[in-house]
């Protein structure tokens, strides 16, 4: 499906809305439960283990200071207060957490997604050996550079961090952190169908650095999907499709 090349932002995030119409495609909509089921699972799991043991331990508090009932009167009075504060600090992590441990998991079947979606767009196989024996063969590899995104991320993560705390830089600080995080994204789901087509890490970085801007459109919008509640949740395989149809209409002519 050849395409005019752009480096429009916004042509970019609209492949994001075009991709919800590919999801139930024939041939397309079986490869999307998968990575929706890890994803709610993972998510689910997270939130009962939370709640599990925050409760524990807010037992435990008013336990130990039924020694002093004024301490455990007040503990008793700012318990919902402190269940808030569990409540806004879990949706935190889950941001920046969840979205990374669901996507090392789901990783293989992520990459059996784009290559579906491919086959699709193109009218054809990438190769002889595509399909779940080869995504077997990859799991060792495809999880590998699942962690080398993550130390990426990292790396780069913790000196914008420290912008926050510093009073000169701290009202960019959030500015820079979302473009940061636009470009993670971009990464993240590019990734998918690049990787497919064996192009390392290193490689996909350069390519989309050459049209940075339509790189940042697409993270940008997938990375406000995933603050929406319920949307986090199928925001994963509409992404990876989307970032399928950039490959094949954006790039794969490179």
């Amino acid at each position: 499906m050849p395409s005019q090349k752009s480096k429009n932002p916004i042509v970019a995030a609209n492949y994001l809305f075009k991709a919800i119409s590919l999801a139930s495609k024939p041939g397309i909509k079986a490869f999307v439960f998968i990575p929706l089921l890890i994803n709610i699972l993972v998510f689910v799991l997270a939130l009962w283990a939370g709640i599990h043991y925050f409760s524990v331990f807010m037992d435990d508090m008013l336990d130990f200071s039924g020694l002093w009932n004024w301490v455990a009167a007040i503990l008793e009075f700012i318990k919902p207060l402190l269940w808030l504060v569990f409540f806004a600090a879990y949706l935190i992590i889950v941001f920046y957490g969840f979205s990374i441990l669901a996507n090392i998991i789901a990783a293989p079947f992520n990459s059996l997604l784009a290559e579906a979606t491919e086959k699709y767009l193109n009218g054809k196989p990438i190769s002889s050996e595509g399909g779940v024996m080869s995504m077997l063969k990859d799991v060792p590899s495809t999880i590998w550079v699942e962690i080398k995104k993550l130390f990426y991320f990292l790396i780069r993560a913790l000196p914008l961090l420290v912008l926050f705390l510093i009073p000169i830089t701290a009202p960019i600080a959030p500015i820079l952190w979302f473009l940061f995080s636009a470009w993670m994204m971009s990464l993240q789901y590019m990734d998918y169908p690049m990787g497919n087509h064996r192009i390392d890490f290193s490689e996909q970085r350069q390519k989309q650095k050459q049209r940075r801007m339509f790189s940042l459109g697409y993270g940008s919008v997938v990375l406000g999907a995933t603050m929406l509640p319920i949307i986090n949740f199928v925001i994963i395989p509409i992404a990876v499709i989307a970032a399928t149809q950039i490959w094949v209409e954006q790039y794969q002519e490179e």
